[in-house]
């Protein structure tokens, strides 16, 4: 059966990026001429998936907002000659519905991925965190398609993204054990902890912020433990999963494919620059800047 839906997670407060959360989603903010969000629906549609479920909360309207058609921008923008402009506004014509729940009580990620129970309709389905950007130098929607495949082809439970990252950083993430390499880039999974303490990490892998799911996630969802802030870590119900002994595997990230994480000013200043650098347009006038400056 094929793979049609996605779930985009983005009901968090991001309070690390104060106070420029304040007022506006961190999902919102702008990474070069695109806010974060953006790439990630396009990271979608371009795997062809055809349906998105937002997961929301407060303040978050913007979001619905900007993948809203605005008809009247577009006719000012016609009737005054910007169609360069218009072309940045493409995303508009995405071949994708999009839908809206509200997570109304910040219960945790597991409760975020529960709301999208009904629209799932027992089907397999994507999970893509809304505050991470897969860049490199290839489409990024090849790594959603790898994973797809390989998770329908195997009749999985949970396929999840991972990437090595440095041993100091592992407090952040969630931390992976891997078993056996099934094919290149592919593992099995034998455990995972989150954001556990440097040494007590079982490795450098973390979960890079993209998951292919069955329904099975939401029976381990219900059984799952909130942890001592009262909130469902998905970590927690892939590890039910796991000891349960259904088929849950890992895909690495390539060489050439990279996880931004917008979740702090460091991070989010790395990806600014990395993909404004990139910038078809721009790019080039910056790296001379920067040059300058540096």
């Amino acid at each position: 059966m094929k793979i049609k839906k996605a779930v985009i997670p983005v009901a968090g407060h991001g309070t690390r990026l104060l106070p420029a959360t304040k007022s506006q989603p961190k999902e919102m903010l702008p990474v070069g001429r695109k806010p974060v969000v953006q790439y990630v629906v396009e990271e979608i549609e371009g795997a062809g998936l055809k349906q998105i479920l937002f997961v929301t909360g407060r303040k978050k309207r913007s979001i619905e907002d900007h993948f809203d058609k605005d008809v009247n921008l577009l006719k000012e923008l016609h009737q005054s000659g910007k169609s360069s402009i218009i072309q940045e506004m493409k995303y508009q014509e995405l071949n994708v519905s999009f839908y809206y729940v509200r997570q109304s009580e910040q219960k945790g990620l597991a409760d975020a991925v529960s709301l999208a129970r009904d629209l799932m309709e027992n089907e397999s389905f994507v999970c893509a965190l809304g505050d991470s950007i897969i860049g490199g130098s290839r489409p990024s929607h090849n790594l959603l398609k790898r994973m797809m495949d390989f998770h329908l082809k195997n009749n999985a439970a949970c396929t999840l993204a991972i990437e090595r990252i440095p041993r100091e950083e592992v407090f952040r993430y969630g931390v992976v054990q891997v078993g056996k390499e099934l094919e290149k880039g592919v593992f099995t999974m034998e455990g995972l902890v989150e954001k556990p303490n440097i040494e007590e990490a079982p490795s450098d892998l973390a979960i890079a912020a993209r998951y292919v799911f069955s329904p099975a996630i939401f029976e381990a969802i219900d059984l799952t433990i909130p942890d001592k802030g009262g909130e469902l870590q998905l970590t927690d119900s892939i590890g039910l999963l796991i000891k349960k002994g259904a088929p849950v595997f890992a895909v690495l990230l390539n060489q050439n494919e990279h996880r931004y994480d917008i979740g702090n000013y460091e991070s989010y200043f790395r990806a600014f620059v990395d993909f404004a650098l990139q910038d078809e347009k721009y790019g080039h006038t910056l790296r001379h800047y920067l040059s300058r400056k540096l």
